[in-house]
Protein backbone atom coordinates (compact mmCIF):
# COMPACT_ATOMS: atom_id res chain seq x y z
CA UNK A 1 0.00 0.00 0.00
CA UNK A 2 2.93 2.37 0.93
CA UNK A 3 4.40 1.63 -2.28
CA UNK A 4 1.40 2.53 -4.08
CA UNK A 5 1.47 5.67 -2.24
CA UNK A 6 4.69 6.85 -3.16
CA UNK A 7 4.16 5.67 -6.87
CA UNK A 8 1.41 7.67 -6.92
CA UNK A 9 2.87 10.92 -5.04
CA UNK A 10 6.01 10.61 -7.36
CA UNK A 11 3.80 10.40 -10.42
CA UNK A 12 2.16 13.43 -9.48
CA UNK A 13 5.23 15.76 -9.07
CA UNK A 14 6.34 14.72 -12.61
CA UNK A 15 3.42 15.99 -13.26
CA UNK A 16 3.41 19.02 -11.74
CA UNK A 17 7.27 20.02 -12.67
CA UNK A 18 6.20 18.88 -16.42
CA UNK A 19 3.86 21.57 -16.75
CA UNK A 20 5.49 24.18 -14.23
CA UNK A 21 7.68 26.13 -16.15
CA UNK A 22 8.68 29.11 -13.83
CA UNK A 23 11.29 28.92 -11.95
CA UNK A 24 11.40 31.30 -9.13
CA UNK A 25 15.01 30.69 -7.72
CA UNK A 26 16.56 32.74 -10.61
CA UNK A 27 13.02 34.22 -11.21
CA UNK A 28 12.93 32.80 -15.13
CA UNK A 29 10.10 31.60 -17.21
CA UNK A 30 10.58 29.00 -20.21
CA UNK A 31 7.79 28.78 -22.96
CA UNK A 32 7.65 25.47 -23.88
CA UNK A 33 4.43 23.22 -25.15
CA UNK A 34 3.34 20.22 -22.84
CA UNK A 35 0.20 19.11 -25.54
CA UNK A 36 -1.59 15.61 -25.37
CA UNK A 37 -2.67 14.08 -28.64
CA UNK A 38 -6.35 15.24 -29.66
CA UNK A 39 -5.72 18.07 -26.97
CA UNK A 40 -7.91 20.85 -27.91
CA UNK A 41 -8.61 24.43 -26.93
CA UNK A 42 -11.25 27.34 -28.69
CA UNK A 43 -9.82 30.46 -29.28
CA UNK A 44 -11.69 33.72 -29.63
CA UNK A 45 -10.19 36.00 -31.94
CA UNK A 46 -11.20 40.01 -32.19
CA UNK A 47 -9.36 42.44 -34.63
CA UNK A 48 -10.08 45.73 -34.85
CA UNK A 49 -8.86 48.67 -37.51
CA UNK A 50 -9.29 52.30 -36.58
CA UNK A 51 -7.48 55.43 -38.06
CA UNK A 52 -7.07 58.65 -35.49
CA UNK A 53 -6.54 61.80 -36.97
CA UNK A 54 -5.37 64.30 -34.53
CA UNK A 55 -7.84 63.85 -32.00
CA UNK A 56 -10.82 62.35 -34.11
CA UNK A 57 -11.47 58.36 -34.77
CA UNK A 58 -12.32 57.18 -38.22
CA UNK A 59 -12.59 54.47 -40.35
CA UNK A 60 -13.59 51.61 -37.64
CA UNK A 61 -13.60 48.10 -38.84
CA UNK A 62 -14.13 45.05 -36.44
CA UNK A 63 -13.61 41.39 -36.40
CA UNK A 64 -14.62 38.68 -34.77
CA UNK A 65 -14.27 34.85 -35.67
CA UNK A 66 -13.11 31.50 -32.97
CA UNK A 67 -10.50 29.09 -33.44
CA UNK A 68 -10.49 25.32 -32.83
CA UNK A 69 -6.86 24.08 -31.88
CA UNK A 70 -6.49 20.42 -32.25
CA UNK A 71 -3.34 18.69 -31.53
CA UNK A 72 -3.30 16.22 -34.47
CA UNK A 73 0.59 14.51 -34.44
CA UNK A 74 2.92 14.81 -31.57
CA UNK A 75 6.08 13.37 -31.72
CA UNK A 76 10.20 13.93 -29.68
CA UNK A 77 10.48 16.60 -32.20
CA UNK A 78 7.44 18.43 -33.09
CA UNK A 79 3.75 18.68 -33.03
CA UNK A 80 1.27 19.03 -35.53
CA UNK A 81 -1.88 21.56 -34.73
CA UNK A 82 -5.01 22.39 -36.30
CA UNK A 83 -6.46 25.47 -36.60
CA UNK A 84 -10.11 25.67 -37.69
CA UNK A 85 -11.50 28.99 -38.44
CA UNK A 86 -15.29 29.75 -37.77
CA UNK A 87 -18.48 31.84 -36.71
CA UNK A 88 -17.17 35.09 -38.29
CA UNK A 89 -18.96 38.04 -37.61
CA UNK A 90 -17.59 41.14 -39.29
CA UNK A 91 -18.31 45.20 -38.88
CA UNK A 92 -17.21 47.22 -42.13
CA UNK A 93 -18.22 50.46 -43.90
CA UNK A 94 -17.14 48.22 -47.05
CA UNK A 95 -18.82 45.70 -48.55
CA UNK A 96 -15.66 43.86 -50.24
CA UNK A 97 -14.00 44.06 -46.98
CA UNK A 98 -16.76 41.94 -45.40
CA UNK A 99 -16.54 39.74 -48.07
CA UNK A 100 -12.82 39.27 -47.95
CA UNK A 101 -12.61 38.66 -44.47
CA UNK A 102 -15.31 36.11 -44.12
CA UNK A 103 -13.28 33.70 -47.02
CA UNK A 104 -11.42 32.02 -43.95
CA UNK A 105 -14.76 30.81 -43.14
CA UNK A 106 -14.66 27.00 -41.97
CA UNK A 107 -11.19 26.64 -43.41
CA UNK A 108 -8.84 24.23 -41.89
CA UNK A 109 -4.64 25.39 -41.28
CA UNK A 110 -2.50 22.45 -40.65
CA UNK A 111 0.74 24.01 -39.12
CA UNK A 112 4.17 22.47 -37.18
CA UNK A 113 5.82 23.40 -34.87
CA UNK A 114 9.24 22.54 -32.94
CA UNK A 115 9.54 20.12 -29.88
CA UNK A 116 9.00 23.61 -28.01
CA UNK A 117 6.11 24.51 -29.83
CA UNK A 118 7.77 27.45 -31.76
CA UNK A 119 6.16 27.53 -35.09
CA UNK A 120 8.18 26.03 -37.99
CA UNK A 121 5.75 26.17 -41.37
CA UNK A 122 2.28 25.38 -42.41
CA UNK A 123 1.71 22.30 -43.60
CA UNK A 124 -1.37 22.14 -46.14
CA UNK A 125 -0.50 25.40 -47.65
CA UNK A 126 -1.90 23.94 -51.03
CA UNK A 127 -5.09 23.20 -49.87
CA UNK A 128 -5.27 26.37 -48.04
CA UNK A 129 -4.40 28.70 -51.44
CA UNK A 130 -7.01 26.31 -53.04
CA UNK A 131 -9.79 27.20 -50.83
CA UNK A 132 -9.21 30.50 -51.09
CA UNK A 133 -9.29 30.34 -54.68
CA UNK A 134 -12.33 28.77 -54.84
CA UNK A 135 -13.73 31.24 -52.72
CA UNK A 136 -12.79 34.25 -54.33
CA UNK A 137 -13.76 32.73 -57.86
CA UNK A 138 -17.32 33.08 -56.52
CA UNK A 139 -16.28 36.77 -55.24
CA UNK A 140 -15.41 37.82 -58.68
CA UNK A 141 -18.94 36.96 -60.29
CA UNK A 142 -20.65 38.40 -57.17
CA UNK A 143 -18.53 42.44 -57.82
CA UNK A 144 -18.23 41.59 -62.13
CA UNK A 145 -18.41 45.43 -63.15
CA UNK A 146 -17.58 47.50 -60.33
CA UNK A 147 -14.16 49.35 -61.25
CA UNK A 148 -10.66 48.10 -60.16
CA UNK A 149 -12.26 45.17 -57.40
CA UNK A 150 -10.43 42.16 -59.61
CA UNK A 151 -7.55 43.96 -58.62
CA UNK A 152 -8.60 43.81 -54.76
CA UNK A 153 -9.15 40.51 -55.11
CA UNK A 154 -6.25 39.72 -56.68
CA UNK A 155 -4.10 41.38 -54.26
CA UNK A 156 -5.97 39.17 -51.30
CA UNK A 157 -5.71 36.02 -53.56
CA UNK A 158 -1.45 36.67 -53.50
CA UNK A 159 -1.32 36.49 -49.62
CA UNK A 160 -2.48 33.03 -50.06
CA UNK A 161 -0.24 32.15 -53.23
CA UNK A 162 2.72 30.62 -51.79
CA UNK A 163 4.00 28.66 -48.82
CA UNK A 164 6.25 31.80 -48.28
CA UNK A 165 3.37 34.39 -48.58
CA UNK A 166 0.80 32.73 -46.38
CA UNK A 167 3.39 31.75 -43.73
CA UNK A 168 4.26 35.70 -43.57
CA UNK A 169 0.99 37.49 -44.24
CA UNK A 170 -1.84 35.23 -44.22
CA UNK A 171 -1.59 33.78 -40.99
CA UNK A 172 -0.52 36.73 -38.41
CA UNK A 173 -2.48 35.31 -35.64
CA UNK A 174 -0.46 32.10 -35.47
CA UNK A 175 3.10 34.07 -35.70
CA UNK A 176 1.11 36.48 -32.54
CA UNK A 177 0.34 32.92 -30.80
CA UNK A 178 3.49 31.27 -31.13
CA UNK A 179 5.83 34.57 -31.12
CA UNK A 180 7.58 33.60 -27.15
CA UNK A 181 7.55 29.71 -27.68
CA UNK A 182 10.66 27.91 -27.80
CA UNK A 183 12.45 31.23 -25.32
CA UNK A 184 13.55 31.38 -21.93
CA UNK A 185 13.51 34.41 -19.98
CA UNK A 186 14.62 36.28 -16.69
CA UNK A 187 12.55 38.66 -14.99
CA UNK A 188 13.66 42.46 -15.53
CA UNK A 189 16.14 41.39 -18.46
CA UNK A 190 15.60 42.86 -21.52
CA UNK A 191 16.24 41.21 -24.59
CA UNK A 192 17.52 42.88 -27.85
CA UNK A 193 17.87 42.28 -31.28
CA UNK A 194 18.32 43.43 -35.19
CA UNK A 195 16.17 41.22 -37.25
CA UNK A 196 13.94 41.42 -40.26
CA UNK A 197 10.69 41.37 -40.97
CA UNK A 198 8.83 40.62 -44.24
CA UNK A 199 8.12 42.87 -46.62
CA UNK A 200 4.61 42.22 -47.73
CA UNK A 201 5.21 44.57 -50.89
CA UNK A 202 7.16 41.67 -52.42
CA UNK A 203 10.70 43.44 -52.06
CA UNK A 204 13.81 43.01 -49.78
CA UNK A 205 12.74 42.31 -45.50
CA UNK A 206 12.99 45.38 -43.70
CA UNK A 207 15.88 45.90 -40.70
CA UNK A 208 13.80 45.64 -37.33
CA UNK A 209 15.01 46.13 -34.00
CA UNK A 210 13.17 44.53 -31.10
CA UNK A 211 13.07 44.48 -27.83
CA UNK A 212 11.73 41.29 -25.27
CA UNK A 213 10.98 41.36 -21.78
CA UNK A 214 9.54 38.85 -18.64
CA UNK A 215 7.33 41.39 -17.07
CA UNK A 216 5.25 39.57 -14.46
CA UNK A 217 5.93 35.71 -12.95
CA UNK A 218 2.50 34.57 -11.31
CA UNK A 219 3.91 30.99 -9.90
CA UNK A 220 0.52 30.06 -7.85
CA UNK A 221 -1.81 30.33 -10.80
CA UNK A 222 0.91 29.09 -13.01
CA UNK A 223 1.25 31.72 -15.94
CA UNK A 224 3.23 35.01 -16.71
CA UNK A 225 3.14 37.32 -18.70
CA UNK A 226 5.62 38.31 -21.54
CA UNK A 227 6.33 41.84 -23.38
CA UNK A 228 7.93 42.41 -26.69
CA UNK A 229 8.54 46.05 -28.95
CA UNK A 230 8.84 45.59 -32.51
CA UNK A 231 10.14 48.67 -34.40
CA UNK A 232 10.79 48.73 -38.84
CA UNK A 233 13.16 50.83 -40.08
CA UNK A 234 11.10 54.18 -41.31
CA UNK A 235 13.51 54.82 -44.53
CA UNK A 236 12.41 51.60 -45.92
CA UNK A 237 9.11 51.62 -44.85
CA UNK A 238 8.74 54.85 -46.93
CA UNK A 239 10.41 53.89 -49.62
CA UNK A 240 8.70 50.43 -50.11
CA UNK A 241 5.14 52.17 -49.73
CA UNK A 242 6.13 54.72 -52.25
CA UNK A 243 7.48 52.06 -54.68
CA UNK A 244 3.47 49.81 -54.65
CA UNK A 245 1.82 53.30 -54.47
CA UNK A 246 3.65 53.83 -58.03
CA UNK A 247 2.99 50.36 -59.10
CA UNK A 248 -0.92 50.69 -57.87
CA UNK A 249 -1.24 54.27 -59.80
CA UNK A 250 0.42 52.57 -62.91
CA UNK A 251 -1.87 49.56 -62.91
CA UNK A 252 -5.29 51.52 -62.33
CA UNK A 253 -4.14 54.50 -64.95
CA UNK A 254 -4.02 57.23 -61.88
CA UNK A 255 -1.58 60.03 -61.19
CA UNK A 256 1.75 58.27 -60.24
CA UNK A 257 2.49 60.21 -56.41
CA UNK A 258 5.61 62.21 -56.45
CA UNK A 259 8.50 60.68 -53.56
CA UNK A 260 8.36 64.23 -51.67
CA UNK A 261 4.77 63.76 -50.93
CA UNK A 262 5.05 60.66 -49.36
CA UNK A 263 5.73 61.58 -45.17
CA UNK A 264 8.48 59.22 -43.28
CA UNK A 265 6.27 56.11 -41.88
CA UNK A 266 6.56 54.83 -38.21
CA UNK A 267 5.54 51.12 -37.72
CA UNK A 268 5.83 50.30 -34.20
CA UNK A 269 4.26 46.63 -32.88
CA UNK A 270 3.63 45.89 -28.98
CA UNK A 271 2.75 42.52 -28.24
CA UNK A 272 1.76 41.11 -24.42
CA UNK A 273 0.65 37.26 -23.71
CA UNK A 274 -0.25 35.73 -20.67
CA UNK A 275 1.03 32.10 -20.76
CA UNK A 276 -0.17 28.91 -19.14
CA UNK A 277 2.53 26.59 -17.52
CA UNK A 278 1.03 24.29 -20.03
CA UNK A 279 1.84 26.65 -22.86
CA UNK A 280 -1.45 27.15 -23.89
CA UNK A 281 -1.92 30.93 -24.35
CA UNK A 282 -4.49 32.29 -21.67
CA UNK A 283 -4.59 36.00 -23.45
CA UNK A 284 -3.00 37.66 -26.11
CA UNK A 285 -2.56 41.17 -27.51
CA UNK A 286 -0.74 43.02 -30.29
CA UNK A 287 -1.21 46.52 -31.25
CA UNK A 288 0.17 47.87 -34.60
CA UNK A 289 0.77 51.43 -35.37
CA UNK A 290 1.64 53.40 -38.64
CA UNK A 291 1.85 57.11 -38.00
CA UNK A 292 2.58 59.90 -40.55
CA UNK A 293 1.82 63.37 -40.44
CA UNK A 294 0.00 63.22 -37.14
CA UNK A 295 -2.13 60.15 -38.68
CA UNK A 296 -2.03 56.91 -36.71
CA UNK A 297 -3.63 53.64 -38.38
CA UNK A 298 -4.32 51.17 -35.56
CA UNK A 299 -4.30 47.89 -35.79
CA UNK A 300 -5.27 45.59 -32.64
CA UNK A 301 -5.41 41.84 -32.58
CA UNK A 302 -6.58 39.36 -28.99
CA UNK A 303 -6.43 36.49 -28.97
CA UNK A 304 -8.28 35.01 -25.97
CA UNK A 305 -8.99 31.66 -24.83
CA UNK A 306 -13.14 30.69 -24.85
Amino acid sequence: MMRRVQILLLTILLSVNAFSQINMADSTAQVIGYWDMNEKQTYIITQEKFKINETDTTSREFYKYEVDMTIVDSTANSYVIDWFYHDYDIHSDKELIQKLSSLTEDMTVRIRTDEFGAFQEVINWKEVRDYILKATKMLKKETKGIPNMDKFIQQFEGMYSTKQSIELGAVNEMQQYYTFHGGKYELGEEYKADMQAANLYGGNPFDMKVTVWLDELNPDDNNFIIRMQKSIDSEQLTNATFDYLVNMAETMKTAVPKREDIPPLINDTWTASRIHGSGWIIYSVETKEVTAEGTTNVEERIIEIK
